[in-house]
């Protein structure tokens, strides 16, 4: 969607209108906001994000520096739509600035709502800590759309950083795994939204430059119930490897569910937006298994290991289960959040912005790693997992170098 542009008149009277909805401050509380689709099929994913936020919080104590910490868990989806909106991410973003008490935004979960969120918090120098945002327009000056990331920064300061590695990692890392493994035919398919589009581009990039041959890259209608249309083009281009840009709301598993039944062979790769069980739950098991690999900008949850590995024994205690992949980036980004909070030790949003935004070599649960200059994280590891029995299973690790951890993982299969 169009990113609105801010005017110093327009400046002025939000700043008016913030003052003038503002209740008094509480000196005694820091308030912390998480905006994620808490409705629909990414929920699943976002309860294991919330709940690492909770973990971060409960284990300071509920408090930071002389303050009690308050954490609001809102949602930026809707029943109707299923899945976030564009209006429920802007009510949360214009809520937790208008709120003197607020300190920090966890959010958001999709790129998009980034693109919403990010100039409206931008006004009120509110830090801004994404678990989850990968399209590299957000922060990278020359990848993304004309007027990226500039846009989104409507003061000219910054306030926005992600704790997860951006798609030109993802992107172009998957193709040269893909290059490794021996496939050489691939067709595209995208979701035609912000990161979908944007991952696949960086996708079909890189597959040129390996000498991939593209056989084709097209938009899906993610409104579509089935995409059966489709398949036959496909199957007539027989294809090594089908690549989806795209996420499980974007009806990824339909789309795996669709090739399998047109018995179309090639194997499916898809990014970390489908690297959640809801995606296996709607594609099927059984049609994934075997032939289904998905990519992660990071490690995954077993991987982990110092406080990374503490993490998800403490979640498998408290829940039973493993959580999903981005649940430790919901407990990081809050782990940044408080050490800010901390180190100002004053409810100054500017402040507090600026002291996350200089974090160097920040010991955390995704190991030791610090924020560049546009708000990066300077971790480059990406991971590819296989669907087998029903789950993600570590297949390789490979980093910036486009040098397979794994060797066995390069063999053609």
């Amino acid at each position: 969607m169009p990113v609105p542009r801010f005017s110093r008149r327009a400046s002025c009277l939000l700043a008016a209108a913030v003052a003038a909805g503002c209740r008094p401050a509480d000196p005694n509380v820091v308030r912390i906001v998480s905006s994620l689709p808490r409705t629909g099929s990414a929920k699943q994913q976002s309860d294991t994000i919330v709940n690492g936020i909770r973990m971060a919080i409960e284990e300071a104590g509920g408090r930071v520096g002389p303050f009690r910490i308050e954490y609001l868990d809102l949602d930026d989806s809707t029943a109707a739509a299923g899945q976030w909106t564009s209006e429920a991410e802007a009510a949360n973003a214009r809520r937790a600035l208008q709120d003197p008490d607020v300190c920090a935004y966890i959010g958001t979960y999709n790129s998009g709502a980034a693109k919403v969120a990010m100039p409206i918090l931008n006004q009120g120098d509110l830090l801004m800590v994404s678990p989850a945002n990968t399209a590299v327009g957000l922060t990278k000056p020359g990848l993304g759309e004309p007027g990226e990331p500039e846009v989104y920064r409507p003061t000219g300061a910054r306030n926005y950083m992600r704790v997860v590695p951006a798609d030109d990692i993802q992107g172009p890392l998957s193709a040269d795994w893909a290059h490794a493994k021996g496939w050489r035919r691939v067709m595209i398919l995208d979701d035609n939204e912000v990161y979908g589009k944007g991952i696949a581009d960086l996708f079909d990039e890189r597959c040129r430059e390996l000498g991939i041959e593209v056989l084709g890259h097209d938009s899906i209608d993610s409104r579509a119930q089935e995409f059966k249309s489709l398949m036959a083009s496909i199957k007539a281009a027989e294809p090594d490897l089908v690549y989806f840009g795209g996420t499980t709301q974007s009806k990824g598993g339909q789309l795996a569910k669709d090739l399998a039944g047109a018995g179309i062979t090639a194997k499916l790769l898809v990014p970390d937006g489908c690297m959640e069980q809801a995606f296996i739950d709607a594609a099927g098991a059984a049609t994934l298994e075997g032939r289904c690999y998905v990519t992660f900008g990071g490690l995954p949850p077993e991987r982990l290991t110092g406080k990374g590995a503490e993490f998800v024994a403490e979640y498998k205690r408290r829940h039973g289960t493993l959580p999903e992949a981005y649940a430790v980036y919901g407990y990081e980004a809050t782990c940044v959040a408080l050490h800010a909070i901390r180190s100002v030790g004053a409810k100054d949003r500017r402040a507090i912005t600026d002291a996350a935004l200089a974090l160097r070599g920040f010991e955390g649960a995704l190991g030791r790693w610090s924020v560049d200059a546009n708000g990066d994280t300077s971790l480059r590891t990406l991971t590819i997992s296989a669907v087998r029995g029903g789950a993600f299973v570590f297949e390789a690790a490979i980093d910036d170098t486009a040098a397979v951890s794994d060797p066995a993982a390069s063999a053609a299969p």
